[in-house]
């Protein structure tokens, strides 16, 4: 199967799984305990119904709105995930490229294995840095500055990690240990030497923005994912969102939230957008999935904050959904990595285009001629009939 031959982002998966040694694709399919969000995550958008307008006037479909202060070709942006050269060797400069032919923003994650600076010099298109907040609150303050002079539009903190979620898939499969210590896991690598040459001859994952932080320097000594959890502090609070805010002073997206009591406190301690989230099922087992979090932060909070519905969106349908119950627009995670471990970015591109024109078709199809129009009119709950 080749990347021409996917139709849908699930289609990636299967390559993805073919293409990736068995640890690998596993770290990046699982989810927590036994992985309830993580299907929920998707399953839950086939609780909602679309309600088409018949002879509506769908010769054009207009699809541009504006996101995190910026205008955007479609209300999709990439969300933020680790290590990407661990799928693909092109890493996340694939993907930011792919986002600014798609006109999307990119994010790139404080786990990235790609710098701020040269994600910066691939595109001029908007681009968002997700980060941690850690103990050393002078690592965080050089991110801000780097961030600033390399020309990023909006910066997302991740509030859902204070410790990691017990992702019992990366044990069994033996993600968590080095793969030369796991002798069953040895036919798997073999069968990959393109995987092993990046890892263990170029040394191309990396989390560069860590590592070369003059902040961090001396504590990476002892090594990165030792200091990494070391440094996740569990004594954040709202006024840590307000030192952040103020700090950053653009726009500043709250990741990681699912109440309105939450979405409200982001939004008073200088939010200007939330993503609704639970880490993609990775984190908190049996945290609802986003769709169902949606309606009651819009009907709450829509004057006050976006909205971007994060996690289990795999159709085109699963977006317009979001919008029609409130989101300002989605974001997408393993959907883009399935199709970078594919294909790189052609993979990626190709994803994006069956994504986009999905929505295309699903808007045509309801009625609908413009994104902005869409709202609760066009969709209900199966259980509500």
């Amino acid at each position: 199967m080749r990347i021409g031959k996917c139709n849908n982002l699930m289609d990636f998966r299967v390559l993805a799984k073919r293409r990736l040694p068995a640890p690998v694709f596993h770290y990046l399919d699982g989810g927590a305990d036994d992985e309830f969000s993580l299907v929920r995550n998707t399953q839950a958008f086939d609780d909602y119904e679309l309600l088409p307008s018949q002879l509506s006037d769908v010769s054009t479909i207009d699809l541009q709105t504006t996101l995190l202060g910026e205008s955007v070709d479609w209300p999709v942006m990439i969300s933020p995930t680790g290590a990407s050269k661990l799928f693909h060797g092109d890493g996340e400069p694939a993907v930011a490229r792919a986002a600014a032919k798609f006109g999307m923003i990119y994010c790139l994650s404080t786990l990235g294995t790609t710098s701020i600076e040269d994600i910066a010099a691939v595109t001029n298109s908007p681009k968002m840095y997700q980060l941690y907040i850690l103990k050393d609150r002078g690592l965080t303050e050089e991110w801000i500055a780097r961030i600033k002079a390399s020309g990023y539009t909006a910066l997302g903190l991740t509030v859902d990690l204070p410790v990691h979620g017990n992702r019992e898939r990366d044990l069994v499969q033996g993600f968590a240990t080095s793969p030369r210590s796991r002798i069953r896991q040895v036919l798997s690598f073999a069968r990959h030497p393109g995987w092993i040459y990046r890892a263990l001859v170029r040394k191309d994952l990396d989390m560069v923005n860590i590592t070369t932080s003059e902040a961090a320097a001396r504590a990476i000594a002892k090594g990165v994912y030792k200091f990494i959890n070391d440094e996740f502090d569990r004594s954040l609070t709202w006024k840590d969102v307000e030192w952040l805010a103020e700090r950053w002073g653009g726009p500043l997206v709250v990741k990681g939230v699912q109440t309105v009591d939450d979405c409200r406190k982001a939004a008073n301690s200088g939010a200007t957008a939330v993503m609704i989230s639970n880490h993609g099922g990775r984190q908190l087992e049996s945290a609802p999935a986003p769709i169902d979090c949606i309606a009651a932060v819009a009907d709450e909070l829509h004057d006050r904050l976006e909205i971007i519905c994060d996690g289990g969106i795999r159709r085109g349908s699963h977006v317009v959904k979001a919008l029609a119950m409130g989101a300002n627009a989605c974001s997408i995670g393993r959907g883009y990595v399935y199709a970078l471990a594919a294909g790189g970015q052609p993979g990626v591109e190709r994803a994006l285009g069956l994504l986009r024109a999905e929505i295309e078709r699903t808007m045509a199809l309801l009625g609908c001629d413009a994104v902005e129009k869409l709202d609760r009119h066009y969709v209900q709950h199966r259980n509500s009939r």
